[in-house]
Order: C-alpha cells, then sequence, then structure tokens
C-alpha cells in the first residue's frame, strides 16, 4: 500500500479544497483519497495500492491544483 499527503498553505487552501472534494468522492480503481481542511491548511491524502496508481493520483490532483490556483489568478 502506497501513502501520499499533499499540504496546501497558500491562501486559497479553503476554497481549492471545495473545488477537488467533487474528485475526491469519485470511485477509482486502486486509489483512495480524502481532503480536508486544517485551520488554513488544505490536506490531500491519497491511498494507492501500487505505485502506478499513487503516480496517477498524484499527477491528478497537483494538476487540478494548479488550475485552480491559475483559475483563482484570472479571476481576480
Amino acid at each position: 500500500m502506497f501513502a501520499a499527503e499533499i499540504r496546501i498553505t497558500s491562501d486559497d487552501a479553503p476554497s481549492i479544497i471545495i473545488a477537488l472534494s467533487p474528485e475526491a468522492g469519485r470511485e477509482l480503481p486502486r486509489t483512495k483519497a480524502s481532503v480536508r481542511t486544517e485551520g488554513g491548511t488544505g490536506i490531500i491524502e491519497l491511498t494507492a495500492s501500487d505505485a502506478s496508481a499513487m503516480r496517477a493520483a498524484l499527477n491528478s490532483y497537483l494538476e487540478c491544483i494548479r488550475i485552480t490556483e491559475d483559475i483563482t489568478k484570472i479571476t481576480r
């Protein structure tokens, strides 16, 4: 079993977590995800049954974070 935790400490962390919540609720083969906030920090916890599934999940969530930050910058 593989596990990873992504911590988001930017001012946009709460809105990023809100945007990612539906993604975390999706059923994915070999992968589980949960998202939450602690104070002003966004936390994404990932578990996967193998390295390939973990790599795919990390790539997916990091890309979603990047897109959310880009959208936030554009709309400011």
